[in-house]
């Protein structure tokens, strides 16, 4: 442990800003978790017949422990399936869980699956058009599995990137139950990510054949296990270990070790140690308040992590009654160093990162520099200081020892005294395009302010046939429109990073404008995402022709188009989005409701706005 340092005045001044924002919304949340607080257990309020209907098909002790409703229940709620490399170890943890909650004093049930869709197969594809909406799917999914009245405690099996935000999302429902996030851990490092970068973008230009990118992309993804590139699914999990929703230094450790297992057990045991039975108590409503979701925020700055969770935290800290604002990202971008290099970020890939010091190092670095509130109230127990410590163990016993105090390779990880910059590695644009987010930890300096001539499209399809066809090598600023949530669901548009590095490396300044959005993977190309109001709901940006001078400045953090004011007055809005009946095939139509019902990108991207009182009323500033 250390001595307490006091808090950066910017940290603590959004903090507090957050905090009274949200003071109408935070504490109706909380009164309605308290509210909900049940008998010890939950389950002893049912009826007679509704309890046997919980028992009916359980066997043995376990039989016995839900029937006579005195030992604390923990609901398993899993994203396990067999597409997501990151989910596949999943199928193993529910029996290891319920012997190690049986042996704690509890009973485990499996509460319900959530589906899980991989991004990595879906992209470019009409089912990526799902994907954002899966995380609506998945929160609504665990708030069925939780709605039984069986339960005093969760744990929440899943990883990739809509899975997370959607099981808290469903869990901050139940804000008055404890919640433990429980990983599976990334694969082993596979091809290095610049050689698949270089076979990937060699394809774009047809001098690499599909059997060398299918060789390069089995030997980058080719076990069980997270993909080993510092994208959505790493960040969920360096951004929930650091609000304390996973016992310290679970993210990532590898799937099929000891240690994998021994910390899944863990976590069992310890959801009946934070039961209201328990001599802990520990409901995940007193876990994600408003300082959790500034160290989130922290942390993916520091890290260079996601753009999708500008989406995310938003929508995951609006569940928890709390109002996190784009502007909150900006002004603390400010102050937080970026100490992380992972891939795309640079060479290193998410194992690397680990064997430099890992998640531990990076708290204590930032708890160090004043940072991250250290005054928290964690899954593991009060405080942050605990999650310096990695867990290991010590003749086959679960326990934890310091972290590295010394950074192992300081090309992938660094001190805040030697930050790779003195910013995060996220920037907040403003301008008369709207607002919009870019990654800029990857983009060079000399390619953070774009001027140039739009080309406009509104398919991803359209950008590869003009790249194909030699139109595109020139000065250009892509404007891929009607690509936001309202629109098709907000895809993202990883498929055209090769595309657009092909023509960076041609020598031309390129930019990517879009209301959709980018993988974390997205690396080098200067993309202004996220731009809201998007073109489905009237945005600006439905204005822009091609030809229009389109300006992207990092920098200044503007997004402009150089029309005169009165002439981009007069036009009318451009590209309507497809209607219903247009908007169909590989399930689309079964999402139609949430299309139409999805609020602005820098609310979250969320259709639960409503639901959580206060934010229909939250103004954001241009």
């Amino acid at each position: 442990m250390t001595m307490s340092v006091p808090l950066n005045p910017v940290v603590a001044e959004v903090t507090d800003r957050i905090a009274a924002r949200s003071a109408a919304s935070r504490s109706g949340y909380l009164a309605r978790m308290a509210a909900a607080a049940p008998p010890k257990p939950t389950r002893a309020g049912l009826g007679c017949s509704n309890l046997a209907h919980g028992f009916a098909a359980c066997s043995g002790p376990d039989r016995a422990a839900v029937k006579g409703a005195t030992l604390p229940g923990v609901a398993i709620v899993s994203a396990y399936n067999d597409l997501l490399s990151a989910h596949q170890p999943l199928q193993e943890f529910p029996a290891w869980i319920k012997d190690a909650v049986r042996e704690a004093g509890g009973v485990a049930l499996f509460a319900g699956g959530v589906p899980a869709m991989c991004d990595g197969i879906t992209q470019g594809r009409p089912g990526m058009e799902l994907s954002l909406f899966s995380r609506e799917v998945i929160a609504m999914a665990t708030g069925v599995a939780l709605s039984h009245d069986m339960f005093d405690a969760t744990l929440l099996l899943g990883v990739c990137d809509k899975i997370v935000p959607g099981l808290l999302i469903g869990a901050l429902a139940f804000g008055h139950l404890p919640a433990i996030l429980v990983p599976a851990g990334p694969m082993a490092s596979g091809l290095p990510n610049g050689e698949k970068a270089r076979v990937r973008q060699a394809f774009a230009e047809g001098k690499a054949t599909r059997d060398d990118l299918l060789v390069a992309e089995s030997a980058s993804y080719h076990s069980p296990g997270t993909c080993t590139f510092y994208g959505t699914a790493n960040s969920n999990q360096l951004v929930v270990e650091v609000m304390g929703l996973h016992l310290p230094g679970a993210s990532f450790i590898p799937p099929g070790t000891p240690l994998r297992k021994a910390l899944t057990e863990a976590a069992g045991r310890r959801a009946v140690e934070i039961s209201a039975q328990g001599e802990e108590y520990t409901p995940i409503s007193a876990v994600v308040d408003e300082r959790a979701v500034v160290n989130g925020v922290i942390a993916l700055l520091a890290t260079g992590g996601s753009t999708n969770h500008t989406l995310h935290l938003v929508a995951i800290a609006a569940a928890a009654g709390i109002q996190l604002t784009w502007d909150d990202f900006s002004d603390l971008s400010a102050v937080v160093p970026l100490l992380a290099r992972i891939y795309p970020n640079g060479s290193a890939d998410i194992n690397h990162f680990v064997a430099a010091g890992g998640v531990q190092f990076l708290i204590g670095e930032l708890l160090d520099a004043g940072l991250l509130h250290g005054d928290v109230s964690t899954v593991a127990g009060p405080g942050l200081d605990r999650y310096r410590q990695e867990p290991v163990l010590d003749n086959g016993i679960l326990t934890w020892r310091d972290g590295l105090r010394r950074s192992g390779d300081l090309d992938v990880l660094r001190p805040v005294a030697e930050a790779f910059a003195a910013d995060g590695g996220l920037r907040m644009l403003a301008g008369n395009l709207g607002r919009a987010v870019i990654k800029v930890s990857a983009v060079a300096e000399a390619d953070r302010v774009v001027e140039a001539p739009a080309r406009v499209f509104t398919t991803q399809e359209d950008v590869s046939l003009a790249f194909k066809a030699g139109e595109l090598y020139r000065d250009v600023v892509i404007v891929l429109r009607q690509q936001g949530p309202r629109a098709n669901g907000m895809p993202e548009l990883h498929g055209l990073t090769p595309a657009l590095g092909v023509l960076m490396a041609r020598g031309h300044r390129v930019a990517l404008v879009t209301d959709g959005r980018m993988s974390g993977a997205s690396g080098k190309i200067p993309a202004a995402i996220h731009c809201t109001p998007e073109a489905a709901a009237g945005g600006p940006i439905a204005l822009i022709r091609d030809g229009d001078v389109v300006r992207l400045d990092a920098t200044a953090g503007r997004i402009d188009v150089l029309v005169p004011a009165d002439v981009l007055a007069a036009r009318d809005l451009m590209d309507a989005p497809a209607d219903d009946l247009a908007w169909t095939g590989t399930g689309r139509e079964l999402f139609a409701a949430l299309r139409r019902s999805v609020g602005p990108a820098d609310h979250g991207a969320s259709v639960f706005g409503p639901a959580f009182a206060g934010l229909d009323e939250l103004e954001f500033s241009v």
